[in-house]
């Protein structure tokens, strides 16, 4: 039998290569602590299950859940916005629902590439956003976050030939993997860039909310004090090129549920609306109204879980120091992206597939986020402090 070649380059995923990793490790009969994956685990909102509970027992949300069914969806992701940013949205042509923002991201390049056409992705970046570009049969030309840049792409770097056969650019911050954050006049710069070069400008916006100080340019840059980071939206308030995703699986743990929405351009929105129609119907009418229930109703939730992954933040960053890795302390997500020292600083693979085998401890490889990750790890702080302590206990044993 034979398969397409766009397969080919899907067949590595840091995800899934850890997971083979982690079976091993629990085969051989290692406790094991999972710092490899993104999932949350806090749980959602009682208002939320109580919202969703009470859908399932209404025999009218028991069947397909067609666009125009959205609407109350829609127009709470528009308000939200409006609340959080100052933006004004039209929920009838710039919102459409997502099965979380990864859809979004990987679906968007279809709509948007032909063969051979470039898209111009972080690198590092989270793995979904060159799915996308595979799926799609397009080409990636990947734009390299170092750290003395604060982990931003340099836009003069892009080579001209690359950029007359681009159609896109992904952006992601507060950044997976690095936890870095862009200030408002980056997305302007941004913006402007591609405007000039007729780029369609996608930011998958996952932790808005999961940020822990306004720093620098932040304090005077963003014009809404309820948000301590920018939307794309608010470097592009006339929605020209810009896409934005979210989803709820950060800011109120439902990422169980599926569930998240994009934002913007109206033909952007559109086109990524015909590509979902020929793959999917919309989720279950339950999940949608829990979804209304958590942007409409208390917020609680959402500093509840900043603060706990702030504090997590802390007690991993502080034990990390104490055994002697002076890792910086990010200002916001729920990662730790930690240079390796010597002797695995340039065999990130290896450092995590040997520190599970031996010690239990499961992080994520910066080599399989991108080339220019490699040095790096990632550790997501889906534990609370205790553990996760214990984790660096290990860890330093691992390494002495």
């Amino acid at each position: 039998m034979q398969f397409a070649k766009r397969l080919q380059p899907l067949q590595s995923n840091v995800f899934a290569d850890m997971d083979r990793a982690k079976a091993i490790a629990l085969a051989a009969g290692q406790q094991v602590i999972d710092l490899s994956l993104g999932s949350s685990d806090l749980p959602a909102e009682a208002h939320v299950i109580e919202a969703i509970a009470e859908s399932l027992h209404d025999r009218s949300t028991h069947g397909y859940l067609l666009f125009n069914g959205t609407q109350g969806f829609r127009q709470a992701a528009a308000n939200w916005y409006e609340q959080k940013f100052g933006l004004k949205v039209d929920p009838q042509t710039e919102v459409l629902p997502l099965i979380g923002s990864q859809e979004g991201t990987a679906h968007l390049p279809l709509a948007i590439l032909n063969p051979g056409d470039f898209a111009l992705l972080l690198d590092p970046g989270y793995p979904s956003h060159a799915g996308g570009v595979y799926l799609a049969s397009g080409q990636i030309y990947p734009m390299p976050l170092r750290a003395e840049n604060g982990f931003l792409p340099v836009f003069a770097d892009i080579p001209a030939p690359v950029l007359a056969q681009s159609r896109m650019m992904v952006l992601s911050y507060p950044h997976n993997p690095t936890a870095a954050i862009a200030p408002l006049s980056f997305f302007q710069e941004a913006v402007a860039f591609c405007q000039q070069h007729n780029l369609a400008l996608v930011h998958d916006f996952p932790y808005v909310d999961l940020v822990f100080e306004r720093t620098g340019e932040q304090k005077n840059s963003s014009p809404n004090p309820k948000s301590l980071v920018p939307s794309i939206l608010q470097a592009d308030p006339e929605k020209s090129v810009s896409i934005e995703f979210f989803t709820l699986s950060k800011s109120y743990n439902m990422g169980g549920f599926r569930i998240g929405y994009a934002i913007g351009n109206a033909e952007l929105i559109n086109a990524l609306r015909q590509v979902k129609a020929a793959v999917d119907f919309n989720q279950y009418r339950g999940i949608l109204n829990g979804a209304i229930a958590a942007l409409t109703g208390p917020q609680a939730g959402v500093e509840s879980a900043v603060a706990t992954f702030q504090q997590r933040r802390d007690a991993f960053i502080s034990a990390l120091h104490r055994i002697g890795w002076n890792v910086p302390t990010p200002k916001a997500t729920m990662y730790i992206w930690a240079k390796l020292p010597s002797p695995w600083n340039q065999n990130s693979i290896k450092f995590c597939t040997q520190l599970v085998k031996q010690t239990g401890v499961a992080a994520s490889p910066g080599a399989g986020f991108g080339k220019s990750g490699e040095g790096y790890v990632r550790f997501a702080l889906v534990h609370e402090p205790p553990l996760l302590e214990t984790a660096v206990e290990r860890i330093a044993q691992f390494l002495h």
